[in-house]
């Protein structure tokens, strides 16, 4: 684009919006793309406009608005959506509930080009429809279309943002303790699980309760594997003390055992395994006590279908200290984010 006066832009074409602000009134008066006329120039003069920016021929450049729809191309996303170019940006929406998901790699690098800024949510951050998961846009009013292509060629083949959506899983919930199967005590925690559960798709199998015995641990959670469950959630039982035989039961199972222990509080004692591709964890007591631990955090990616690997877990250590806020405002916090 170039810049000149007013009177010499006759037969050119505008490559931005002039705004009138006029008796409450404040929009366009010439839209981009609009080639000027004489009779404009009394117009664009009153509105205080004495130079304008119009393309040059074969430049090489483009408009923010254009690049805006070609790195929402670059980046489509299955269940969300783009809105229309606005003020040169535009943003990514979700259409339905799941885990937002960013190849943060890659992010950096195509933010790194130069003039292209794509800002988002953090990586493995559970969203509902309707929420705005990123916004894309180049800085200046044009830009080289050499970086449009380079970003275009980076994101080729690889999936830059996406939204995983949720499956519908049937849980069983096996609830470890003599205190409570004895009756000495109410169990708190199956009412906690299944508040939680209910914000996910699937359902509830039921909820066991075993004494401090192997045997009849693994029963209840063969029990469930019978009638269908694809996630096994065990809670109570899950320290290191000796009498504590939650982890024993799931490994006796023959679960692959990912971690016995996260660098997350509240929740450091939780187990994660797998029986084939069934999920298994392992929740320990602080879920009953506390209004948000790392189960909070590992549930939407167990439902979105993340297999977690040991990397996965160790990494919730950057993030996973909870501030214990008096009111708590999860996900909206540093809490869980890796």
């Amino acid at each position: 684009m170039k810049k000149v006066r007013v009177e010499d832009a006759v037969g050119m074409t505008l490559c931005h919006d002039l705004t009138e602000m006029r008796d409450g009134f404040k929009g366009a008066a010439f839209r981009r793309g609009h080639v000027i006329t004489e009779d404009d120039i009394p117009h664009m003069l009153d509105i205080g406009k004495r130079t304008v920016f119009v393309w040059e021929e074969n430049a090489g450049e483009i408009h923010e608005e254009d690049a805006a729809l070609r790195m929402a191309a670059m980046a489509a996303v299955d269940g969300a959506h783009y809105t229309p170019p606005s003020e040169g940006k535009v943003v990514l929406i979700a259409e339905r509930d799941g885990m937002f998901r960013v190849d943060t790699g890659l992010l950096a690098q195509v933010n790194g080009i130069g003039d292209i800024t794509i800002s988002t949510l953090p990586d493995h951050y559970p969203v509902h429809a309707g929420m705005r998961l990123a916004s894309m846009r180049i800085v200046p009013l044009v830009t080289r279309e050499e970086q449009i292509l380079r970003a275009e060629a980076l994101c080729r083949g690889r999936q830059l943002l996406s939204l995983l959506p949720y499956r519908p899983l049937k849980t069983g919930i096996i609830i470890t303790g003599s205190e409570i199967y004895h009756g000495r005590i109410q169990d708190k925690f199956e009412a906690v699980a299944r508040r939680k559960l209910s914000q996910y798709p699937g359902e509830v199998l039921g909820a066991a309760v075993c004494d401090d015995d192997l045997e009849m641990l693994t029963s209840a959670a063969h029990g469930f594997l019978e009638k269908g469950a694809d996630f096994l959630i065990f809670s109570g039982g899950m320290s290191v003390d000796p009498d504590d035989l939650t982890p024993t039961a799931i490994r006796q199972m023959g679960c692959d055992v990912v971690s016995h222990g996260v660098p997350s509080q509240p929740g450091n004692m939780t187990m994660m395994a797998y029986l084939g591709d069934i999920p298994v964890m392992g929740v320990p007591g602080a879920a009953i006590h506390m209004p948000t631990t790392i189960f909070d955090v590992m549930l939407p990616q167990i439902f979105a279908g993340v297999r977690f690997t040991h990397g996965d877990l160790i990494r919730l250590g950057d993030g996973g200290l909870c501030q214990l806020c008096s009111a708590c405002h999860f996900p909206n916090c540093t809490f869980g984010r890796y």
